[in-house]
């Protein structure tokens, strides 16, 4: 059976680890769980390195348990915010666990008595009454305890409710069940739950003295040190209806340099030697083009890949002609809101001058002038076609009818829609 704790640690994936976690991994097949708050409809690149410690351990042999917290999610974690969170409606956060359980399933194999297993902690606390938990859950943990919580300390000054405070109980409640109900001897997570996650392994043996343990993930941050999987449009999704497979793709293939040697041993199961031959080039695009083909295939299809390594290609290419063989739906997938203008087709009464568009009526350019002095540079493509201070737009440009790309130097493309 292949050591799951290695695993994480060659991979630069382990941060904490509780003494006695890896010999209890050694000896059994183990179940072990991470809990997903179902604030959002879909998952987010931000969730894949937890979701891909569940496939690691699935793949050492250990049984997955992904909890989803219906109950946790009404509540709100303190743990890395700085506000308190927005409390969900119950049937926004049914709604909710609903497409975070299909998109789960896709990463994990549920089948078979040592199959991955789905829980939601709404089902154990919806009938927990108040007194019941004070005095049962409550009575075991000190005050003291709680508030030596890093992610307790962070908030205190700032202001924490009661809600926020109790939040570690809960979890640590969630733990005590699933370890008297389903066995589970693990919870993991990222570095900032060290401080729940422990709260349930000491709820645990004072409540019935059961073996529990602990592991948690590094926070990916990207190399610059800013956040990991936030782009100007906001989150990466793992729902292709809000995040295309075609701006996945492209999200994979744009990280930085510096951080595409941590990544690809994050987000793939890429073995040593497969990363060490990869990385022997010295082209990092090697490995961002590695990356973005092994990602986009699992968390949406092979079939999705390759039609975004065609707009891909197309896109990039240099041949308009090959840009027509998109179709309307394949065009605007192509880009988010922050390269999609949308203009009425009055402008083209009788038609438009390009500094206009450029640099007044979209904001591809900063200004007119900004736009006059790119086109003079010869900087600036419209349908795959340099451009000319005298260019005039018609609607004889408009592919569809209704769209033109435009381009700005080598590798930024912009969507201008008129209709």
């Amino acid at each position: 059976m292949k050591n799951f704790v290695e695993e994480l640690r060659w991979r630069g994936m382990l941060h904490d680890i509780m003494p006695g976690t890896e010999e209890q991994l050694s000896k059994e097949s183990t179940a072990g769980y991470i809990g997903f708050d179902p604030t959002a409809d879909s998952l987010h690149i931000g969730h894949l390195v937890q979701i891909m410690t569940l496939m690691h351990f699935q793949r050492c042999g250990h049984k997955p348990v992904a909890l989803v917290g219906g109950a946790t999610g009404m509540v709100g974690d303190p743990s890395g915010k700085s506000a308190e969170r927005n409390l969900l409606s119950e049937e926004i956060l049914r709604h909710n666990e609903s497409c975070v359980k299909k998109q789960l399933e896709k990463f994990l194999d549920f089948t078979g008595t040592s199959g991955a297993e789905m829980v939601n902690n709404y089902d154990w606390f919806k009938e927990f009454k108040f007194l019941d938990f004070i005095r049962d859950v409550g009575k075991h943990i000190t005050v003291n305890y709680m508030t030596s919580k890093d992610s307790v300390q962070k908030r205190l000054e700032s202001g924490l409710s009661f809600t926020e405070f109790t939040y570690q109980l809960v979890q640590g409640y969630d733990f005590y069940w699933l370890n008297q109900n389903k066995n589970c001897k693990l919870q993991m997570g990222g570095s900032d739950q060290w401080g729940n996650i422990t709260t349930g392994t000491e709820l645990i043996r004072r409540k019935s003295g059961g073996d529990a343990f602990a592991l948690t993930t590094k926070l990916i941050k990207k190399a610059d040190g800013t956040k990991f999987g936030k782009t100007e449009g906001g989150n990466v999704w793992l729902d292709p209806a809000k995040t295309s497979p075609y701006q996945f793709y492209q999200f994979w293939r744009n990280v930085a340099d510096a951080d595409i040697a941590n990544f690809i041993r994050i987000f793939t199961f890429k073995n040593q030697e497969e990363i060490a031959a990869l990385e022997a080039d010295g082209n990092p695009n090697t490995l961002k083009k590695a990356l973005a083909e092994d990602i986009t295939a699992r968390v949406h299809s092979p079939e999705a890949l390759q039609h975004a390594l065609n707009t891909t290609d197309i896109l990039f290419g240099s041949s308009f002609e090959r840009f027509t063989q998109l179709t309307p739906a394949d065009i605007e997938d192509a880009f988010d809101q922050n390269a999609t203008y949308r203009l009425s087709k009055s402008i083209l009464a009788p038609d438009v001058d390009t500094v206009s568009l450029l640099g007044e009526l979209t904001t591809i350019y900063k200004s007119k002038g900004e736009a006059r002095k790119a086109i003079q540079g010869n900087g600036v493509s419209l349908n795959k076609q340099k451009i000319t201070l005298d260019k005039k737009v018609t609607n004889e440009d408009l592919l569809h009818g209704k769209y033109m790309l435009a381009q700005k130097g080598k590798k930024d493309y912009f969507l201008v829609i008129i209709e």
